[in-house]
């Protein structure tokens, strides 16, 4: 197997605000047969928008090379500390993946007409976003521009689509912008409520189910039904949207199982995601906040003048850079979950049956 990094942008093209010096970029695993043609995978991970977890990261993309495919992991842009929207942003960092691993297919040995995005909780919106709206992703870089970023299938586990009545609120903040409510308590949470700030312009494109058309590539769906954190309706909704608009797609609930279940199975019950990679916004976002006080003078320094005090001892009890995953994990509430297990094959045979011929 092939390993390596590349990042999606130059330094000068990246501008969000509160990088702190990361820069999106795609892990690749190849294999090694290079006068081979695979077909390939781009494994986005979820994270509400405000992180990118490792759960759903190497170690998925590793199934899926194991499958056949040469397969990518997407770091992506979020919204950590809930102060920099990310609009399109990170709609933006899979559009660019997309084109360079297609610019770039006799190198990695894909097949460019054989490109998935496979998508969790909150990169599942991520990867429907360039399903419904690539067109609308202005590529500035004259060679890119010319390649196409629509997938040619996508892959959604437990995701977030609308931003109505069953959306999941944080994701829709981190991506548009929140604010608290004055005079308000969350007595879940005994903090000031809080509100998106997305105009009903914004509210209304990123609803993914409104936004499906014809042109929206197959899709292969996911969830359980006892998702604790992301309604379950979201894939109805997605799922009915893609039937109204004559789309190819499969549906699979589960039974029963908590959001994030990855490959549900006993590697990743045991912690063994890989590296974790996919922490480097979060962590570079840290260590600003460590230098804070001497950062008002530092050209190009992020503003974290609006950021409490208290935000990164409350970071530091999530994420731990020492730790091999980057933060704690406990195997007993994370059990394998052997109906989960399957939907790699299910995936895979979907596959094979409609749309890739993957052997």
């Amino acid at each position: 197997m092939k390993t390596f990094t590349v990042t999606l942008w130059n330094k000068n093209e990246y501008t969000y605000p509160m990088a702190c010096g990361f820069i999106p970029s795609l892990r690749g695993y190849l294999h090694d047969d290079t006068a081979v043609r695979h077909p390939c995978m781009i494994v986005a991970p979820g994270g509400g928008y405000c992180v990118v977890a490792p759960t759903e990261g190497e170690i998925v993309a590793r199934k899926f090379y194991e499958k056949g495919f040469n397969a990518f992991v997407l770091t992506y842009t979020t919204n950590l500390l809930m102060n920099c929207p990310v609009k399109d942003q990170a709609l933006r960092d899979i559009s660019r993946a997309v084109r360079i691993v297609r610019s770039r297919a006799e190198e990695y040995g894909i097949l460019p007409d054989k490109t998935v995005v496979c998508g969790f909780s909150a990169a599942a919106h991520v990867c429907a976003s360039l399903c419904v709206h690539g067109q609308d992703v202005r590529e500035e870089d004259a060679v890119l521009r010319g390649i196409s970023n629509r997938p040619d299938a996508a892959l959604l586990c437990y995701p977030v689509i609308t931003t109505g009545k069953y959306a999941h609120e944080g994701s829709v903040q981190a991506l548009l912008g929140v604010e608290t409510v004055p005079g308000e308590m969350d007595p879940a949470t005994g903090k000031a409520r809080c509100r998106c700030t997305g105009t009903p312009e914004e509210l209304e494109y990123w609803s993914l189910e409104k936004q499906v058309t014809s042109t929206c590539p197959p899709c292969f769906v996911w969830q359980t039904a006892t998702d604790d954190c992301v309604p379950v309706q979201n894939s109805y909704l997605f799922a009915e949207a893609l039937q109204r608009a004559g789309v190819p797609y499969a549906l699979h609930i589960f039974t029963e199982g908590h959001h994030g279940l990855s490959l549900a199975n006993a590697e990743w019950s045991e912690g063994h995601f890989g590296e974790p990679y996919t922490m480097a916004q979060t962590f570079a976002v840290m260590e600003a906040l460590r230098r804070k006080t001497g950062m008002q003078n530092v050209p190009d320094s992020p503003d974290l003048s609006g950021v409490p005090d208290t935000a990164l001892q409350e970071l530091e009890a999530q994420f731990d850079p020492s730790r091999p995953s980057g933060f704690a994990w406990d195997p007993e509430t994370n059990r394998p979950n052997a109906e989960v297990a399957v939907w790699p094959e299910l995936a895979q045979a979907w596959m094979a049956e409609n749309l890739l011929n993957v052997q």
